[in-house]
């Protein structure tokens, strides 16, 4: 993951997804983009500094992981990045 400060009015955070052909097929990149969607919602919507742009990067592992394990790595991610916001 990666966070960038973005100057201006507080409108929410920025989120992109990316996955490489290395994380498989097409069919493969999206399905692990989708996940990555939806762990983001969970996670980066509700703990994520709001003037914050972010990049999600999708893996190999990213398909095989279990989805609360997913949750618990953005966690971990935000917290070291310095990007964590109590709700």
């Amino acid at each position: 993951m990666q966070t960038r400060y973005r100057k201006g009015p507080a409108t929410g955070p920025r989120i992109g997804l990316t996955a490489s052909r290395r994380v498989g097929n097409a069919v493969a990149r999206n399905r692990a983009r989708r996940r990555l969607r939806a762990a983001v919602t969970a996670v980066i919507l509700n703990h994520g500094l709001r003037d914050y742009d972010y990049v999600v990067i999708a893996r190999k592992e990213t398909m095989r992981r279990p989805f609360s394990l997913l949750l618990v790595d953005l966690e971990n991610a935000l917290k070291r990045l310095k990007a964590w916001r109590d709700e």
